[in-house]
């Protein structure tokens, strides 16, 4: 954790995308010198639409517009949609792009899963939301719940330091942009990230800290929730020295394998009075925290194996007591009104047949950073995709 702790910076907390989309399209249309944009998903939907018009609307008007994506995630988009793009002039990127292998995508794992947008290194956008339609109410039943922040300050220069890093390697020239350090307003920021070289668990040792330090409160907003065993344990230790451990998670999961692989944890968590809820308004997709009355949390990484020992990530950590408010009271009325209360008792129904499972499911996570080291790691590359190239074709599998 090399990161260091900067003051005067301005954080927004957006809801949704009904607040990131317009804010994060007008900042787009605003900005005069360069755009560095990194995500897993877009789609070519009434989202994704948008942005790409807004991304070619900047680049004709001579702004530096780096795109990344993810090789697994953005798989979907077609030669079309990319090419409308790099030929207005924005440069698109993929990471760890690779060709199908019987129709399936083999890029399973060390994912570029970041949610990150600097613009001319003055403002920031740091979250959990993609650019697809789902994150959008009146996309259903399935709209997802999810969350990020607008930033403004000095904190803008280590996420902007941070995504020339990752473009690095294929940026044509660096960037010429210098990132402002006046202070903006009072909040406290660092940027956490998590790689797969020399930020392999930086995020889980800030989760890991907070929790120690925690006095009051710590509510965890999670939309996958499997941690490691000392993540679990330094929540339950919490809650046994008097601290309100609240836990929201998936009850609607968009997967479904999610909230059982949860639920094997529950027992362990419940014992020590831990307090679970499971949203159930619609799928939980969000990755917020908050301990005490001061710290917080808003970003892409969830409490599971793939964001904590594989994929790319990166989270805001915050300390502002207005911010940290605002995120309780939100979190708290969606804990009352839109959330169902786990018991121990509901759990341990059923528990005969389930507590292999749960044993099995117990040791996965505290040996799971061990194993993970087992797996082959990507190489942590981004391939500029240009129409007609043979990284395009790899990219798209071959069809348009």
């Amino acid at each position: 954790m090399t990161a260091q702790w900067l003051d005067g910076n301005q954080v927004e907390l957006l809801v949704n995308g009904e607040q990131y989309y317009p804010r994060v399209f007008a900042a787009i249309a605003q900005a005069q010198e360069e755009i560095l944009l990194e995500t897993f998903i877009i789609y070519d939907d009434k989202v994704g639409q948008p942005l790409r018009q807004v991304l070619i609307d900047a680049a004709r008007r001579g702004v530096r517009v780096e795109v990344a994506v993810d090789g697994y995630g953005t798989a979907d988009l077609d030669n079309a949609f990319v090419a409308s793009m790099t030929e207005a002039g924005v440069h698109f990127h993929a990471f760890d792009p690779q060709p199908r292998l019987v129709g399936m995508r083999t890029n399973l794992f060390r994912r570029l899963h970041r949610k990150i947008l600097v613009i001319d290194g003055q403002r920031a956008f740091i979250g959990g939301i993609n650019y697809s339609a789902d994150h959008l109410a009146d996309f259903g039943p399935q709209a997802k719940q999810d969350y990020a922040v607008e930033v403004t300050g000095p904190v803008v220069a280590q996420v902007h330091a941070s995504s020339c890093r990752l473009l690095a390697a294929v940026l044509r020239t660096p960037s010429q942009v210098t990132p402002l350090t006046r202070a903006s307003g009072s909040c406290s920021a660092l940027l956490a990230v998590r790689d797969n070289q020399r930020h392999r668990n930086d995020i889980e040792q800030h989760y890991l800290q907070a929790f120690r330090q925690a006095r009051a409160r710590i509510v965890v907003a999670n939309a996958y929730f499997f941690p490691g065993y000392r993540l679990l344990r330094e929540l339950r230790n919490a809650a046994r020295r008097g601290v309100e451990v609240t836990l929201i998670l998936q009850g609607q999961p968009d997967m479904r394998w999610v909230r059982a692989l949860s639920r094997l944890l529950y027992n362990y968590l419940l014992r020590d009075n831990v307090r679970i809820h499971e949203y159930c308004q619609r799928p939980l997709h969000g990755k917020v925290a908050l301990v005490d009355d001061e710290w917080a949390t808003v970003g892409s990484s969830n409490l599971d194996p793939l964001s904590l020992s594989f994929n790319l990530e990166a989270n805001l950590l915050i300390r502002d007591r207005a911010f940290n408010q605002g995120l309780y009271q939100h979190l708290s009325e969606l804990a009352a009104g839109q959330c169902k209360v786990v018991t121990l008792e509901r759990m341990v129904r059923g528990y005969w047949w389930r507590a292999p499972l749960i044993f099995l499911g117990f040791h996965i996570t505290r040996y799971f950073p061990r194993i993970a080291g087992w797996f082959p790691a990507h190489r942590q590359r981004l391939t500029s995709l240009r129409p007609g190239d043979e990284a395009t074709a790899n990219y798209h599998g071959g069809n348009s």
